[in-house]
């Protein structure tokens, strides 16, 4: 057994080795669009590691890109599709505690003997074959090379691909074609790579659509969806506006997917009003994955779109695109097991509530302008959900080029008492998963420090997660007698990687509960 987790411990050391997406960023911003060789680049590695292009033709892809949502949507989609019997791959990005948790199989992360298999299979493959010393591909690129390998071998029915950075030129774009792709809310995210306009952001994600394979988006600014509209024109390819969730055959009701939870502990998932545009994207995308499967269409070009009273062409508002000469199908979804699917399906990190011993914690990786204003008001439902009045909390970091006064600005409204600002550093457990070569501790500090000034009174600058939550109980254990049996609310947002090293404390192995 220990000679087991050693080996692992040194795949994952070995997988750091490798330069990451910060790297790849920052060369990639020197390129112009006919210099980027990212695609070339994977592919060759792809072809070196055993795979051929054809042999991905093998897997039925369901491709999702977009600035908020995407991961929430594909989780949603596999959940779905999980529910009506398919075995299903999900590949997301990043992982929050253990990278195993990028390769899902059925629902579930691969387990440690199955990620050091195909990791050595293939890293030893690249380096027997390397022509230079730094003739290896990088982090993202391997993951995705990786992916691949374990999905084939794994005989999955679906392959959900989850894109990392933008669409156009990500690594997972390499496959010839898909089944159907999706476009979650589009926002400023990855200015530097992605251009510093919607216009620009969407031209990059919607690189991910095929000639003749539907694609769907949800509703989008209008800067956005004109040339979301383009780019389906020149890619020859149908685009469709998803309907609202409301307007689909419930035979009960709507899945309630903004509810609160109960004083109790909890499991919940994915709660919250803002995750149901992800959610309706996910119907229309498992509907038209079923259906052609059922069919036996996968990989042909004919369409299909699940008809409801909102998905009408309006040209002249943009509001919903529909290519006209789709025939209406009947959906092979069982909406009663959609209905599961969405009430069960977790993702964590994501608007997701803990509610442990000492502290209830409400957890969300929002990093963009966009899902910021998304977070506080469903923490502004929260507090006002919440019958007794309650200390609260911020945790807070932001990575990378982000305007962070922009992103910290609508946090204040929500009256934190103090606001703590943490590197992405647990304190107290170390895994080698969570390493980040590109964003050192000293570096992140520095940037905890500015933050803390941004914020100004009540700002606290912490040494890492644990000793902000260390200070947080302390406070509470010394509260006057009135309030100590109402133990504090902690928002932990601003960075997905923040989230990870929080909840590799309260809840290691993702069991979507905690006793702390």
């Amino acid at each position: 057994m220990r000679t087991r987790m050693l080996e692992i411990m040194e795949a994952v050391r070995s997988l750091n080795s490798l330069q990451s997406n910060a790297a790849y960023i920052k060369v990639a911003r020197q390129l112009s669009p006919t210099e980027n060789t990212t695609l070339q680049e994977t592919k060759k590695y792809l072809i070196r590691s055993g795979l051929t292009l054809e042999q991905l033709d093998q897997l039925s892809v369901i491709h999702v890109a977009g600035t908020k949502g995407k991961g929430s949507t594909c989780a949603f989609t596999e959940a779905i599709l999980r529910e009506h019997g398919f075995r299903t791959g999900f590949y997301s990005s990043p992982h929050l505690i253990s990278v195993r948790e990028r390769f899902r199989i059925n629902g579930r992360p691969i387990n440690e003997l199955e990620f050091s298999r195909h990791f050595w299979h293939v890293f030893n493959i690249l380096q027997q074959k390397k022509e230079t010393d730094s003739d290896m591909p990088q982090y993202f690129k391997f993951l995705t090379i990786l992916m691949f390998h374990v999905f084939i071998k794994a005989n999955v029915d679906v392959a959900i691909l989850e894109v990392g950075i933008g669409g156009e030129y990500d690594c997972t774009n390499i496959i010839n074609s898909s089944v159907c792709t999706g476009i979650s809310s589009l926002g400023l995210d990855h200015t530097s790579l992605l251009g510093d306009t919607l216009e620009s952001i969407a031209y990059h994600k919607a690189g991910i659509f095929k000639p003749g394979v539907p694609a769907f988006t949800v509703q989008q600014p209008n800067d956005a969806m004109t040339v979301l509209q383009a780019r389906a024109v020149e890619k020859s390819c149908p685009l469709h506006v998803v309907p609202d969730i409301e307007s689909y055959p419930w035979r009960k009701s709507v899945p309630t997917l903004a509810r609160q939870p109960k004083l109790e502990k909890s499991a919940l998932g994915i709660r919250s009003s803002v995750q149901k545009d992800n959610a309706t994207l996910a119907i229309q995308l498992a509907s038209t994955w079923m259906t052609r499967h059922n069919s036996g269409r996968v990989g042909t070009r004919r369409s299909s779109v699940l008809e409801s009273t909102e998905n009408k062409l309006e040209l002249e508002s943009s509001k919903y695109i529909i290519d006209e000469t789709t025939p209406y199908k009947k959906t092979s979804l069982c909406f009663n097991k959609v209905a599961t699917a969405l009430d069960h399906c977790t993702w964590p990190g994501r608007t997701q509530i803990l509610l442990g011993r000492t502290i209830d914690f409400y957890i969300d990786g929002a990093h963009t302008d966009e899902s910021i204003g998304c977070c506080v008001e469903w923490f502004k439902n929260i507090i006002k959900n919440t019958k007794k009045e309650r200390s609260r909390y911020l945790i807070f970091n932001a990575t990378g080029d982000r305007d962070s006064a922009r992103l910290l600005s609508p946090l204040k409204e929500l009256g934190f008492k103090k606001a703590f600002f943490v590197p992405n550093v647990a304190g107290v457990v170390y895994t080698v998963d969570q390493e980040n070569f590109n964003m050192p501790v000293a570096n992140q500090l520095e940037k905890a420090r500015k933050h803390a000034e941004i914020w100004g009174e009540n700002s606290v600058l912490a040494g890492n997660v644990y000793e902000a939550l260390t200070i947080i109980r302390k406070e509470s254990e010394a509260s006057p007698a009135s309030v100590e049996r109402c133990k504090p609310q902690v928002l932990t947002t601003g960075s997905l990687h923040l989230v990870g090293a929080l909840l590799s404390i309260i809840d290691p192995e993702l069991t979507m509960s905690t006793n702390f």
